[in-house]
């Protein structure tokens, strides 16, 4: 029963025929004059009130890319035969998916709820991660583990405790009620992000090959069924309206857009689903998460045999005031499509009875090439589907070079002051280690479980998470996620080769080997020339970047309208990672856990200060060009660290990124409590720089490793072999009697618990 609705109008197809000129509010649901010209012009008529609603929903930004395609294309275009390799299933599917051998497939995908987790910060980041678990439901597997990538304002913000206690509360809640380990992510403050935070969720499932399953209706005579929860008014329209739009009057006016999950509903969802796709009893199934049923039926038709017949008066409602259009807009969670063949009916309907799942039969697939949707008798939706999900508008939005790029790019951070003894060099590193984006992350990754299911081989802090997929082998995967808004904005081009450079050694140095990319592009108003330029550079530069790798990406999300009024975030492009490790027992930690094993560096130093952590920290300075990116060196350093963890010779290891090789040792012996002896003499006459640039420089292509004594030949002819600079740089130390500590050699010394508990402190002086 949906209850008894107040009697209305119904706007029909032969209503809207026969009233051609009723006003309609187009430009309130997104839609500009000439898309409504366009709609008016495939349809022959002015639209229904409900295809008005499908349209504005699916040709919005969040959900048509219609202002990206034009340069996303570049992502299919830019492959070689070695991207193709192991790619079950890549761009234009829920999830792309991966063989990772033994039989087995990992799907991943990253995605953004940035605006709902302004305007309500726990339901936005709780249905965050809930919408991506369901696209990794959708492709047969199950859900194993879960990440975030996170960007707020200002730390000291009174605003900034709202929407962190609220995201880090949301994600905590629905994945740990999902059961599901949150293995990684990042957390970065800069008062850019203030009226715009980052919320970008990833979730990664695993399944057999024969479990593969794709979202299309495809067989005449197929039913067409709903199930999870009922629709409510939650939502409604948050893909045009929420995401689609910038915050120049303030978030509250829009809260009703805003998704309301319960992830007790979605645990029972995901079993239900696994057990549905065991029986063979689903040809398909779709989420529901940005616009709603729109979405699902226009593009499980797309997707297939070309038609569908739907009858709205049998979704189950919570409010049962809703009108059609909140029906067919309505964003409402835990909520899936599938498509079931007629004989297979009865076998479906007993599993959602047993997982207690409210289910309705909505219509069934035809091949008339039309989607048709009937409510209170009459047709209100008579579309050609592809309209409605591909076919949509298409931009080549007008791009320009930013007025203020030269001046920023000229004002570099090589002039800047640099501490002139151990004292200054000392008082900076401790500095830098307790620097909101430096600093401990523990209280927000303690409100996560990362260790549920049992699989979790790697998680915070180190550099990649990681996951057993088969216990018998100890088949595993590796992931993680990074972006650096501040060297995007001196360059986007390169800053998005450096995010990806990042991640891939990130995962690298678990001992995994990098085969694919999800990504998510958060980026200001496309229709603003100068943010399209940043975002053109951005994609250009990952898809050259994931060609040079032979890494492919295989799905993702782009996030526009990013800013308050005119001033857009910094051009921030997250990129995920994802590895293969044959067996998770070689993993290799980021940091070390025994006293006496050699510590070297791999790669080498040059005078790289410019967006650094060191320069935004110290000085307050951003400027100049972030630092080269050596992209085929970085996949010989992927290699040489794959092989040293398969021979059993790295004791850890350690990317060095934000904050450089000081911040990396400072990192390294906090993970176990193990201290280190450095010394920079030969690393400085070998790179001919001083030694606050070795410590804080952010050349890329670097890693931080120790090697047992006993391995040390073995490792250093390793490393030769392949042509990759090493330099033993110092040796792990406990310290004397309980007082471990790290001293550079001839410069300065700091006890690690001073180092910790200046890291530790600065999240919870401002949030606990």
């Amino acid at each position: 029963m949906t209850g008894s609705a107040p009697t209305t109008v119904v706007d029909s197809v032969e209503n809207a025929q026969r009233t051609p000129e009723k006003e309609q509010p187009y430009a309130a649901l997104g839609l500009k004059d000439d898309e409504f010209a366009k709609i008016r012009e495939i349809l022959g008529r002015r639209p229904t009130s409900g295809e008005l609603a499908m349209y504005s929903v699916m040709w919005s930004e969040h959900c048509s890319y219609k202002s990206s395609k034009v340069w996303l294309r570049q992502f299919g275009q830019k492959v070689s035969p070695a991207m193709k390799k192991d790619l079950m299933v890549g761009m234009g599917e829920n999830a792309g998916v991966v063989d990772v051998g033994g039989g087995w497939a990992v799907t991943f995908k990253i995605e953004s709820h940035n605006h709902p987790s302004y305007i309500e910060p726990f339901q936005g980041a709780a249905t965050g991660v809930g919408g991506i678990v369901r696209d990794i439901i959708s492709m047969g597997a199950r859900p194993v583990a879960v990440m975030d990538a996170l960007r707020f304002g200002a730390i000291d913000d009174p605003d900034t405790a709202r929407v962190v206690h609220g995201v880090t509360s949301g994600i905590s809640f629905y994945g740990n009620c999902l059961g599901l380990p949150n293995i990684g992510g990042e957390t970065y403050f800069d008062p850019v992000y203030q009226a715009n935070p980052l919320v970008n969720a990833l979730a990664v499932g695993v399944l057999r090959h024969e479990d593969l399953h794709l979202a299309n209706a495809r067989g005449v005579g197929n039913k067409v069924v709903l199930f999870g929860a009922r629709t409510g008014g939650d939502g409604i329209g948050g893909a045009s309206i929420l995401a689609s739009d910038t915050f120049a009057e303030g978030g509250p006016t829009k809260r009703p857009a805003v998704q309301v999950g319960d992830p007790f509903a979605e645990k029972v969802l995901i079993e239900c689903c696994l057990e549905l796709f065991a029986g063979d009893l689903v040809e398909g199934i779709q989420d529901l998460g940005a616009a709603g049923i729109s979405c699902a039926t226009s593009e499980l038709a797309s997707n297939g045999d070309g038609g569908m017949s739907v009858d709205l008066d049998s979704v189950l409602l919570r409010d049962p005031t809703l009108t059609a259009e909140e029906i067919l807009m309505s964003e409402s969670q835990e909520r899936m499509m599938a498509i079931v063949k007629p004989e297979k009916l009865a076998g479906f309907m007993a599993v959602v009875e047993k997982w207690d799942v409210e289910t309705s039969v909505l219509g069934e697939v035809t091949d008339t090439g039309r989607l048709e949707i009937r409510w209170r008798g009459e047709k209100i939706v008579d579309v050609d589907p592809r309209t409605v999900a591909v076919d949509g508008p298409v931009y080549e939005r007008p791009i320009s070079y930013p007025t203020w790029l030269d001046a920023l790019q000229a004002d570099s951070a090589a002039g800047l002051t640099r501490p002139t003894d151990g004292d200054e060099l000392r008082e900076q590193i401790i500095r830098l280690t307790a620097s909101p984006n430096l600093a401990d992350k523990s209280w927000i990754t303690d409100q996560y479980d990362r260790y549920v299911l049992g699989n979790t081989a790697l998680s915070f802090p180190d550099d990649g998470g990681m996951v057993r997929v088969d216990e018998e082998s100890g088949l595993g995967f590796a992931v993680a996620t990074d972006a650096n808004g501040r060297y995007c904005q001196l360059d986007p081009r390169r800053g998005a080769q450096l995010a990806l450079a990042e991640a891939y050694r990130n995962v690298a140095v678990t001992g995994a080997t990098p085969v694919a990319v999800s990504d998510c592009l958060n980026f200001g108003s496309p229709e603003n020339p100068e943010v399209m330029w940043q975002f053109s550079q951005s994609v250009e530069g990952l898809a050259d970047g994931c060609l040079e790798l032979e890494i492919p990406v295989t799905g993702g999300n782009v996030s526009f309208y990013n800013q308050t009024g005119t001033q857009p975030i910094h051009p921030t492009p997250v990129v995920g990672v994802l590895g293969v490790i044959d067996d998770v027992a070689r993993r290799v930690p980021s940091g070390w856990q025994d006293e006496g094993h050699n510590i070297y560096l791999l790669g080498t130093t040059a005078l790289e200060l410019d967006g650094s952590a060191w320069a935004g920290t110290v000085h307050g300075h951003l400027g100049g060009r972030p630092p080269a990116v050596d992209l085929p060196r970085e996949k010989r350093l992927a290699g040489l660290l794959a092989a040293g963890a398969k021979e059993g010779l790295l004791g850890s290891a350690h990317d060095l990124a934000d904050g450089g090789l000081a911040q990396a040792i400072v990192e390294s012996s906090l993970r176990f409590g193990v201290g280190a002896r450095i010394w920079l003499t030969e690393l400085c006459e070998r790179d001919g720089i001083d030694a606050a640039t070795a410590l804080f420089s952010e050349s890329t292509g670097r890693v931080l490793v120790s090697v047992p004594r006993e391995d040390d030949v073995r490792f250093v002819g390793l490393c030769e072999a392949r042509g990759y600079p090493v330099l033993r740089i110092g040796v792990t130390d406990g310290g004397a009697g309980d007082d471990p500590a790290i001293e550079i050699q001839g410069l300065c010394g700091i006890g690690l618990d001073e180092l910790r508990t200046a890291s530790e402190a600065t999240l919870p002086t401002h949030f606990a």
